[in-house]
């Protein structure tokens, strides 16, 4: 069986700036993958390229078993994207944002069941801008999954959630990912990758230093926490250092 995600050799510059050097990863059916690395060190830049929204240098992207660059139509049907920063009309209503985002679809899921999932329920008519940052959050998760697809793309998922608001979208991930759905995500937080993810890449100035399971990161560095693990691996513990 063809994996979901293969990514080869992936380059991409801005302004004689290597932004992503040589990423290679392999993704399997039912897999949550983290993609981590401090501010900078590349994780949107390769979301966007393994995308097709931004033209990488070289190497090569096979996403579900098609380009993204020309089969754009045709993974738009089977793959979610929230990208962290997301901007929607400030007057646009909950329902009116959860309709057209379904009407593009033509299997999509039933968006009132995702908003009572993700704590909407009874938001349908407050606009954008009445919505706290949170709730917005929750929302552009939700409209990810209203395509119903087979590959998710997640940047900073609960960025600005409360504790309980994150555990409710953890379990409902996991849900998602028994049945089968695939997914990418970067976060900061480390607990949250430690709950969801099977496996990871830390990147590092847009290179990749190291990637496995939470348990192979640990075996492989002298710390025994993710946390401590994490910042030795992506060098922010020495930039913490050197700041003080």
């Amino acid at each position: 069986m063809k994996k979901p995600l293969v990514v080869k050799g992936l380059r991409k510059s801005h302004n004689n700036t290597v932004a992503v050097k040589e990423l290679s990863l392999e993704i399997s059916k039912g897999e949550i993958f983290g993609l981590l690395g401090h501010n900078g060190a590349g994780k949107t830049t390769s979301i966007e390229c393994i995308l097709g929204v931004k033209k990488y240098d070289s190497g090569s992207v096979e996403l579900l078993g098609m380009s993204p660059a020309a089969d754009r139509k045709k993974l738009f049907e089977k793959v979610g994207v929230q990208f962290q920063l997301t901007n929607y009309h400030e007057k646009i209503r909950v329902s009116e944002i959860c309709e057209v985002t379904s009407s593009l679809y033509k299997e999509p899921a039933d968006w009132q069941g995702l908003l009572k999932s993700f704590g909407l329920s009874g938001m349908e008519k407050r606009t954008v801008a009445e919505l706290s940052g949170g709730e917005r959050q929750r929302l552009s998760v939700l409209l990810a999954l209203i395509p119903n697809p087979e590959f998710v793309f997640l940047d900073e998922l609960t960025t600005g959630l409360d504790s309980k608001a994150r555990r409710d979208v953890w379990k409902y991930l996991e849900k998602l990912k028994s049945g089968g759905l695939t997914i990418f995500l970067t976060s900061h937080y480390m607990d949250e990758v430690e709950t969801l993810c099977d496996r990871v890449c830390i990147l590092k100035k847009g290179k990749m230093v190291v990637t496995g399971s939470i348990n192979e990161l640990l075996e492989q560095s002298p710390y025994d926490t993710l946390e401590e693990a994490y910042l030795w691996y992506s060098g922010e513990e020495e930039s913490e250092n050197e700041s003080i």
